[in-house]
């Protein structure tokens, strides 16, 4: 029976772009009263509610109750312009002890699949501002949208990772529980495997009056994880579940501080951070991933962000537009083009039905996937002139 649970959360806010025409060439591409509005939600609906919460519980339970962050550098850069008091907040938990932060890419970017340098640039460029802002230097990996393939490995493992967070996926696993710390196949990174079950029956479920084990008691809960087989159940979910996605008036808030609180009852169980739980226990085998994998959609791949030939085009002009870039010595087409590169403007492509189609509309700030398509590449065809014109 596990008597651990690894708590991880991601915090993300992308620059999203505006309505962009051929007639907007030369404007702006980026909406700032949107994202400023949404971060200012997300920052007193969530950030600092659910910090408060996260530091009277590691007050509550000491050593016992530690969590894990990745605050994107896109995420960072806007709450030091407009909310610099929920850095002060995210800073005063890792101080504390009651926090772990992790390392990603600095952007949220795909670059892991389209360009290695690029990678590379931005998992140190994200280390660096994770360094100054938040005054810790990560050593837990968490790629963009948990992308992991076994050739990520060796890279990652030369950037000074020693723990890589990855989505724990039946057909993988081959009957093997996602509740042992593995071995990565082609280097000694150690992986640790969501549950999505679980951390979607929060992330997801938890609101759903027409699911089954609606309503989610934190008591049964809590014994669900315990009596779950292996060493350590892993949570990873949105920090913006907390407050935003799921509001306070659903309950989440004393359901996770209840829940909290049973599953440590015992006092021979505890809540970690990844780095924590990866030092604690022996990996158990090789989880082997030839094909890349991530959290999204039922499928576990990149459908999410390239299942259609919109979102495949968009990509591959985005990243043949790198090497014209970096040349140009133009440090704000710079800025421009690796807020482009987050990987919600492709998400918010895609055309994807049912269950999946839901959640990426509910993320879209624009009417259509076509809509989110036509904006982006008349900001390419933007970029090009801006390029040669440098």
């Amino acid at each position: 029976m596990a008597d651990t649970v690894c708590l991880y959360f991601q915090v993300h806010q992308p620059y999203r772009i505006r309505p962009y025409g051929f007639v907007d060439r030369g404007k702006t591409y980026f909406d700032d009263a949107l994202n400023r509005s949404h971060l200012l939600r997300a920052v007193d609906k969530c950030y600092l509610p659910a910090n408060g919460l996260i530091g009277r519980l590691a007050a509550r339970h000491g050593d016992r109750f530690r969590v894990g962050f990745s605050l994107s550098g896109s995420a960072l850069e806007q709450l030091a312009a407009h909310a610099p008091r929920a850095i002060d907040s995210f800073a005063a938990l890792g101080a504390s002890g009651a926090a772990e932060f992790l390392g990603e890419t600095d952007s949220h970017s795909l670059a892991s699949v389209f360009s290695v340098d690029e990678f590379r640039e931005q998992v140190l460029s994200h280390r660096r501002r994770t360094e100054e802002l938040l005054g810790a230097a990560p050593e837990s990996f968490r790629n963009t949208e948990l992308i992991y393939r076994d050739d990520l490995a060796p890279i990652i493992g030369r950037l000074g990772f020693t723990t890589v967070l990855v989505e724990g996926v039946d057909r993988l696993l081959e009957g093997r529980s996602c509740h042992h710390l593995y071995w990565s196949a082609r280097e000694e990174v150690r992986l640790l495997l969501k549950n999505h079950l679980f951390s979607d029956d929060i992330a997801f479920r938890f609101a759903d009056r027409s699911w089954s084990g609606w309503p989610l008691e934190p008591g049964p809960f809590a014994q669900r994880l315990r009596q779950a087989p292996g060493d350590s159940v892993n949570l990873f979910m949105d920090y913006e579940t907390l407050g935003e996605h799921l509001v306070a008036e659903t309950g989440i808030f004393d359901f996770f501080d209840e829940m909290v609180d049973a599953f440590l009852a015992p006092g021979s169980t505890r809540i970690g951070s990844p780095g924590d739980v990866a030092g604690r226990f022996a990996p158990a085998d090789t989880y082997e991933v030839r094909d890349y994998l991530s959290w999204a959609d039922e499928a576990r791949d990149l459908s999410a962000w390239l299942g259609n030939a919109m979102q495949r085009n968009a990509a591959k002009g985005l990243f043949d537009l790198e090497e014209g870039i970096k040349a140009s010595g133009d440090g704000q087409l710079l800025r421009d083009w690796l807020r482009l590169t987050a990987s919600d403007h492709l998400y918010y492509m895609s055309t994807k039905g049912a269950a999946d189609g839901v959640v990426h509309d509910y993320f879209s700030p624009h009417p259509t996937p076509h809509d989110s398509f036509a904006s982006f590449m008349n900001i390419l065809h933007d970029l090009k002139s801006r390029i040669a014109g440098s």
